[in-house]
């Protein structure tokens, strides 16, 4: 069993020693899945660690979003620094999926832009669970999109020693064959150079490189140096060098799988010419041609993944290789903010053929595109090992799955207690939202107060903004640089108020707010079942005067729920600080604090009409900001899947590069 060394100054206090207890008896008990139920802030990430200790497997920690995933990826490295804690997430920077909107008979073609660091992460990442054992990786949904065959990865791998009869030729044809570009100018990872009979190797994974000497037609010397200063780490007997990407496919595959390809091409066009589509026919058979062409040429060609169910040897319909097929069987599955991970995962592949059948549909690609997928829910759910599900309010499924099995964090070492909830009447509602507001304003505290629409939102900040308050909403329609700004200003006290819709959905961890007012509370709905109700109030649960109002006609069962949960967890939080004399207080951060924490809302503007192609910007920002800006609207409209301003606003930010 692997060693996970944890250094941490701290000790696990409250509850945290009950549920590391509880957690690891159940892995070493056999439990397939178990449920930490914790409470904002009381330490969940710190108890996940000890159990990781305790239970001593290679453990995948999947998190619903890349900041999440960055944050759970800085923790555990601080909590294992003498462990393999690595990273896996998307490496595109920006990623615009090929589309085509057969309304305005628009293709957009794919476009992307690769973060090389990020890359390097993922290969270190798959290259770490090869060659040990005390492994944690922080991934994001990522993990379950289609990556290349563990087997194929191994197989290519070269392996180097000391007296091996070699030429030097044999080596750069290896490297080639894995994907490494020689280099003997620009020495970066992924590449290679050669100086005689030398032949220096920077791995795509490494931040230091590999020096193999020659002596005729035998390696003679194998060291590791320093890249930037050309310095000897230390001397090795050995090197594995894995492949620089993990989609490498041997050009004697591709010519083998291409009359296949062909074959496929072929019915595709005979169905197409059959039903009169003489255009989609034409279009189906270029394309795929042009295609072939490129990969027999030189090994690759643009959308070659959406090959992969060909070049994997896979059959139609079955899954695709992905990172949790580069484990061992008896790995650690930790699912982070399950109650959103889950669901996430559930809809991912839905999504992803959706997209894909309208480009099927009109000749663009092939249907065997549509074997290029992430995993579909069946699939992960038959992969996953034993799970433990985190969060403050788990789903329905990960509490069947856990079978009751459901430990309990509710004590926070800070003291703070979940929020006082008042239920009152609608009539005269806001009236008495008014006078709640003028109190928080004496006091100097904010006010989020939530509703079921955007009318409502904008109305109801309207009309408190006649009788004085300092308001703002935000909703959706508000792009991500303007949120930013609302939320500094509601920070720094420029605004008491902040209305939105469903403002648990922002991420936002505001200690100034000693007030959370819900608005309808008994409409039940996604926006008013208890679990989004536990996640509301707890908005303000970072306040040591932390209420919520619920104003409703009749309490739900959601709203009944919500409050005897919330209740039930503050009980306890009292009667521990009363037996150990802890007094809550509310966490407070400077000014400057704030503004660093917030400072993207500097490069904040209006939104832009992209199609207006003189488009004066501010006087007083850089044309490095504006194009920060738009290259942030840009990656929000791809995310949201509109594909056609997401081309736009790329094509602007191209003709303002070129006109520099």
């Amino acid at each position: 069993m692997p060693e996970f060394e944890l250094s941490s100054e701290f000790d696990p206090q409250g509850d945290q020693p009950t549920a590391i207890r509880e957690l690891t008896e159940g892995l070493f008990r056999g439990d397939t899945s178990q449920t930490l139920m914790g409470a904002t802030g009381t330490g969940k990430t710190f108890s996940i660690a000890h159990v990781i200790a305790n239970y001593g497997r290679p453990t995948l920690i999947a998190s619903h979003n890349k900041t999440l995933a960055a944050q759970l990826y800085g923790e555990m490295k601080a909590l294992f620094p003498k462990n393999a804690v690595e990273y896996f997430i998307s490496y595109y920077d920006y990623y615009q999926p090929e589309a085509y909107v057969p309304s305005t008979d628009t293709y957009i073609e794919k476009d992307s832009s690769i973060n090389q660091d990020i890359e390097r992460l993922r290969l270190r990442a798959t290259s770490s669970l090869m060659e040990r054992k005390d492994v944690i990786i922080v991934a994001s949904v990522s993990c379950i999109y289609g990556l290349g065959n563990p087997f194929d990865y191994r197989s290519q791998m070269l392996h180097l020693h000391v007296g091996q009869k070699l030429e030097r030729k044999e080596i750069l044809r290896a490297l080639v064959a894995i994907l490494y570009k020689r280099n003997d100018y620009e020495f970066g990872p992924g590449t290679f150079r050669v100086r005689g009979d030398t032949v220096e190797i920077f791995p795509a994974y490494e931040e230091q490189a590999v020096r193999v000497e020659l002596w005729g037609d035998q390696i003679d010397r194998i060291t590791r140096f320093d890249p930037q200063t050309g310095s000897i780490v230390n001397s090795m007997d050995k090197s594995s060098i894995y492949p620089a990407s993990h989609y490498v496919t041997p050009i004697e595959k591709i010519r083998r799988v291409a009359p296949r390809i062909r074959e496929e091409m072929k019915q595709q066009v005979s169905t197409f010419k059959q039903s009169g589509r003489l255009l989609e026919a034409q279009r189906i058979e270029s394309r795929t041609n042009f295609d072939l062409e490129m990969m027999i040429e030189i090994g690759t060609c643009p959308g070659i993944e959406n090959y992969s169910l060909y070049m994997s040897g896979r059959e139609v319909g079955e899954r695709p290789s992905c990172l949790l097929d580069y484990f061992p069987e008896d790995f650690l599955l930790v699912v982070d903010e399950s109650h959103v991970a889950v669901p996430q995962i559930h809809g991912m592949s839905k999504g992803d053929r959706s997209r894909k059948q309208t480009l099927v549909d009109h000749g663009f690609r092939l249907p065997s595109a549509l074997d290029n997928r992430p995993l579909a829910f069946k699939e992960w759910e038959s992969l996953i090992p034993q799970t433990i599900f985190v969060s403050a309010t788990p789903g329905d499924w990960e509490l069947m799955n856990s079978g009751g099995v459901v430990v309990e964090q509710i004590i926070r070492p800070t003291g703070l207690l979940d929020p006082i909830v008042e239920v009152r009447p609608i009539e005269g509602q806001v009236d008495d939202l008014l006078f709640e507001i003028r109190n928080r304003e004496a006091r100097n505290e904010r006010v989020l107060v939530t509703t079921l629409t955007k009318r409502m939102a904008e109305d109801l900040a309207t009309y408190l903004e006649t009788l004085g308050v300092r308001v703002s909403y935000m909703h959706s329609d508000i792009d991500t640089i303007e949120r930013m700004k609302i939320l500094r200003d509601l920070r720094l006290g420029k605004i008491d108020v902040l209305v939105g819709i469903n403002l648990l959905r922002e991420g936002l961890d505001l200690p100034e707010v000693s007030l959370v007012a819900i608005l309808d509370a008994d409409k039940e709905g996604f926006l008013r079942d208890s679990r989004s109700l536990i996640q509301t109030i707890g908005r303000t649960a970072r306040n040591a005067s932390g209420k919520a109002i619920l104003y409703a006609e009749t309490i739900t069962k959601s709203m009944e729920f919500c409050i005897e949960e919330t209740n039930r967890r503050r009980d306890i939080q009292v009667a521990h600080n009363a037996k150990y004399g802890i007094i809550p207080q509310t966490v407070t951060k400077s000014i400057e604090e704030i503004e660093l924490s917030t400072r993207v809302a500097d490069a904040g503007v209006d939104r832009l009409d992209v199609s207006d192609t003189h488009v004066d910007y501010a006087e007083e920002m850089s044309r490095e900001s504006y194009l920060k800006v738009l290259e942030e609207e840009m990656k929000r409209a791809a995310t949201s899947m509109d594909f056609k301003r997401a081309a736009l606003l790329r094509d602007k930010i191209f003709e303002l590069k070129a006109s520099k």
